[in-house]
């Protein structure tokens, strides 16, 4: 019986039960296999992938939306991958066509590597900003932290949500709920009684990835970002707005080193929603 050709591949919704096919892909195409990440994505978004006739997935992509359910005013499409044997044969141009449409009007963001951004860029995305990759052992400040953290509790979730969604510029309750049990620390910064930042710190193979990192200012992000250093053995790694000149070079000076730059892009809107400047690193990268 004939192979059928890739165009006549169906398009179908992922699920958890194909976390290790998502991994498989990963790993097929030179990245960390990452399933505690593709656990989050596909229980929190929503998968699409193509079916390989001989085994696996051909391509696979996840969509996470913020907002109302039934009218999510935005939505972060990550993990667009297609395995090496059938690259370059407009694949991924076919899946993210796919996606765009199922979306309607809701706006999309994504980050975009330098290598992926031509595609983008031909199906109308626009690059709105810029985030900077960091990696590395973090050398501690000799100096006390003038911002008070402490580890998050569940009395703190009411207070993490509503924060979250001013500076976000959306609901993002399925994610956020989440973190306690995605991620292996999670801290929040407090004056007065007060939450003014929160992040978190979690598994990445031999890595922690910080992120979400959002703070009122630079110098509770630092206490923040120095407080989840201080209790892991881990490099860290965390993508920085490029427009926090004064994060990035503090975290250079202690150790951390610049890896890449993803350029931010977005389709039906012009910047994405929500306070820049107390929003410093995404929870990831794939999930705006």
């Amino acid at each position: 019986m004939p192979t059928p050709s890739l165009a006549a591949l169906p398009i179908r919704r992922l699920t958890l039960r194909d976390l290790t096919s998502c991994a498989d892909l990963s790993e097929d195409r030179g990245w960390p296999r990452e399933e505690h990440k593709w656990g989050l994505l596909l229980a929190a978004g929503r998968g699409y992938g193509i079916d390989d006739p001989d085994g696996g997935l051909v391509a696979a992509c996840v969509v996470t939306e913020y907002g109302f359910r039934d009218q999510p005013s935005l939505a972060a499409i990550g993990m667009v991958l297609v395995a090496e044997r059938h690259a370059r044969r407009g694949v991924g141009r076919r899946l993210m066509r796919h996606v765009v449409s199922a979306m309607d009007t809701t706006p999309l963001t994504l980050h975009a590597t330098p290598f992926g951004r031509p595609l983008y860029e031909e199906l109308g995305f626009k690059v709105s900003g810029r985030a900077e990759m960091l990696r590395g052992h973090f050398a501690p400040e000799a100096a006390q932290q003038r911002v008070a953290t402490r580890a998050a509790t569940a009395e703190d979730l009411p207070a993490l949500l509503r924060l979250d969604e001013e500076v976000f510029g959306a609901d993002r309750t399925h994610v956020i709920t989440r973190l306690p049990a995605f991620a292996d620390q999670l801290r929040v910064a407090e004056e007065d009684g007060q939450v003014i930042g929160y992040a978190a710190a979690w598994p990445n193979m031999d890595t922690h990835v910080v992120g979400p990192l959002i703070a009122r200012d630079t110098e509770t992000a630092k206490a923040l970002l120095a407080s989840l250093a201080a209790r892991t053995d881990r490099p860290l790694r965390t993508d920085i707005d490029v427009r926090h000149e004064e994060l990035l070079s503090w975290a250079k000076d202690r150790g951390l080193a610049s890896v890449a730059f993803n350029a931010v892009m977005t389709y039906g809107i012009t910047e994405l929603p929500g306070d820049w400047n107390r929003r410093f690193a995404p929870v990831t990268v794939a999930a705006g």
